[in-house]
């Protein structure tokens, strides 16, 4: 029997609308409107590089215009609605979502345990009672604050301190929370002391079976249809072959159907689906015209695999390939108009000149810049710059260039 096919376009939408992409940028961006939006998302990806303004900022920005960073502040730190922990990177995820990471303390504790000795040759677990007894006493503290008669090494993570590394481990095990970034460090306090007591471990014994279940529909539905594999790599907690005999079963009773998905190649791919995906993103309307630059780490863009074959956009981002082997830049960031990526921008926040400096532009293959969709540009790019707290767009001559 010949499975349903999701057409090319369709797959778009459907794809947009679970990443808040398909409708106007628009609306609050604190509180309650903020929460559902990352709900919606299912995390935030954080990370530190401050090109223009970072990456979890711009992926909110982008999704709603009026957001500003003092409001994920507030609702991270202030109103404890979120917690931060690692899904494929470290993440800021709702609070709502802490008893599905019990199952991720558990597995992060056995499987880091090995792997921090191997890559530590101290013998950090004996600091853990020396780390928990200091935060005790003296509250949240930063890796800075501890072990401070410890050989530090030059800062990467290879070379992390024994305390360091503890509180690492305790961290990611479920002792202690991360309770908010000073300069972006992170500061630690004892879980017991910022998560309610109703939502612990000790409070909620770990039902796996319960837990796989829960972290697989969540998956499938911020993402709209999957194989067994993006399922798995979504929050990065369900293993594989987990995903693959949820899926199974979900097929056996009736909860999945498989359809074939249209890429932009035309070649069909196999993924599951809930039954009247197909028909449900058949009546999702168009996107809005506007141009929006997306961060690098996007959750559109996390699997890069998934992105390239719905839009035909090979991303890779170069902040860690030499200069010299580049092909766009350090830090570009992907032009994304109506429902097509268009291009991608190598700009940079010059704060000592008050100013948005765009580098370049490199139109996608196929995409003509026509003088209104440079009007698009400009308008987004003055947006971007009041939003980085920036008065000024500068184009450095000879921005625009020729697809690569």
């Amino acid at each position: 029997m010949a499975l349903q096919q999701l057409d090319n376009r369709a797959a778009r939408r459907l794809f947009m609308d679970r990443h808040a992409l398909i409708e106007t940028p628009t609306g609050s961006a604190k509180g309650p409107e903020l929460l559902e939006l990352i709900t919606r998302l299912g995390f935030v990806q954080l990370d530190s590089i401050n090109t223009v303004a970072r990456a979890h900022d711009m992926i909110l920005y982008s999704r709603r215009p009026s957001y500003r960073a003092q409001n994920l502040k507030q609702l991270y730190e202030g109103d404890r609605e979120l917690f931060e922990h690692w899904t494929h990177d470290a993440a800021v995820i709702p609070m709502q979502f802490y008893p599905q990471w019990h199952l991720r303390f558990k597995r992060d504790a056995a499987r880091l345990k090995s792997r921090y000795r191997n890559w530590h040759r101290d013998n950090y677990e004996a600091q853990f009672d020396t780390v928990l007894q200091h935060i005790r006493d003296h509250g949240a503290v930063g890796s800075s604050d501890v072990g401070k008669d410890e050989k530090k090494g030059s800062g990467g993570w290879w070379d992390w301190h024994p305390s360091k590394t503890a509180l690492e481990y305790l961290w990611r095990s479920g002792a202690l929370t991360v309770v908010g970034r000073n300069g972006f460090q992170k500061q630690y306090d004892l879980t017991e002391r910022v998560i309610d007591e109703h939502l612990r471990p000790d409070a909620i014994p770990c039902d796996e079976a319960e837990t796989l279940d829960t972290l697989c529909n969540g998956a499938l539905d911020r993402l709209g249809f999957a194989t067994s594999g993006e399922i798995a790599a979504f929050w990065d907690t369900v293993s594989s072959s987990e995903a693959r005999a949820w899926c199974k079963a979900q097929l056996d009773q009736g909860q999945l159907e498989e359809i074939e998905v249209a890429h932009t190649d035309g070649k069909l791919r196999r993924a599951f689906a809930r039954p009247g995906t197909i028909e449900s993103a058949q009546n999702i309307g168009p996107a809005p015209g506007r141009m929006r630059v997306l961060s690098p780490f996007d959750p559109a863009l996390r699997d890069r695999k998934r992105a390239e074959r719905l839009f035909g956009f090979h991303y890779r981002i170069e902040v860690f390939v030499p200069a010299p082997k580049r092909i766009y830049g350090y830090y570009v960031f992907p032009l994304f108009e109506g429902e097509r990526m268009v291009g991608r921008i190598d700009m940079k926040a010059k704060r000592d000149a008050d100013m948005l400096q765009v580098a370049a532009v490199w139109p996608e293959r196929g995409i003509k810049w026509s003088p209104s969709r440079i009007r698009k540009l400009e308008s987004e790019l003055q947006r971007v710059a009041r939003f980085a707290g920036l008065s000024q767009v500068v184009f450095t001559e000879g921005w625009l260039r020729e697809p690569i």
